[in-house]
């Protein structure tokens, strides 16, 4: 098989190793629904004259996957009785920010640069560790506001909980039920997924610790070493897809 055989050099080639694909885990309702969103934008801009190398780049930043993920957040936020309506979400809660892991959660390189813009003019202020351990550097440690949630990345803006006794108890190490993600969450980690296997030879499609480059950012880090610094093993991206299995 040709090089070019094996890897797409035209986005109408990208389209078609896209439908051929099959990801590790099952494909599942997440990574169908991916595959669908990511075809109509990769349609799209093959439709506008994009060229192959513009949306490589964007795949590999995940421009797409966020966008679809937003998308799909948004739909599923529109619908009576969805799991936002309930949610004890509130100003200043922050129990969800305390994270349980080193990672903060998985994000992608446009996040990541977002992430990293909107915290590098606070460096050396105080921060969420100065409120608990493992508060996310983002926070503010006084009033517990998340001081870049116009940049926040697609982690925070699908997790919610219906309890925020259970959040404490979490934050505390206690198990509890209550708190969780939406689905869209999962369509976007796969779109993301999609796009690593459609690049596989072309390009690498890596992924973050949010916590890492929040920290670095404050640190006085600039955006490259951030980033270096925070980046993931490529398997992380494929455990966080069966972690969230249990998509809200």
């Amino acid at each position: 098989m040709s090089a070019k055989a094996r890897h797409p050099r035209d986005v109408p080639a990208l389209r078609a190793a896209l439908a051929r694909l099959r990801l590790p885990g099952g494909q599942g309702g997440a990574v169908a629904r991916a595959r669908a969103l990511l075809d109509v934008y990769l349609e799209t801009a093959e439709a506008h004259g994009e060229s192959f190398e513009a949306t490589a780049r964007a795949l590999r930043a995940g421009v797409p996957a966020i966008r679809l993920g937003g998308a799909e957040l948004s739909a599923q936020t529109s619908q009576p009785g969805n799991p936002a309506e309930s949610a004890a979400c509130a100003p200043g809660c922050a129990w969800c920010c305390v994270l349980s892991g080193p990672d903060g959660g998985v994000i992608l390189e446009a996040e990541a640069r977002r992430v990293h813009a909107a915290l590098a003019p606070l460096t050396g202020q105080p921060d969420g560790r100065e409120w608990m351990d493992d508060a996310c550097p983002a926070l503010d440690p006084d009033t517990r506001m998340c001081r870049i949630y116009e940049a926040r990345p697609m982690i925070c803006r699908t997790y919610l909980s219906d309890d925020a006794e259970a959040c404490r108890a979490i934050a505390h190490g206690t198990p509890a039920s209550g708190p969780g993600v939406l689905g869209a969450q999962s369509v976007y980690l796969a779109a993301h997924s999609l796009a690593r296997a459609a690049l596989k030879g072309l390009a690498q499609v890596p992924t973050y610790a949010l916590a890492k480059v929040a920290a670095e950012a404050l640190a006085g880090s600039d955006e490259e070493a951030a980033l270096k610094a925070a980046r993931h093993k490529p398997k992380v991206l494929e455990d966080e897809r069966a972690r969230m299995g249990g998509s809200l």
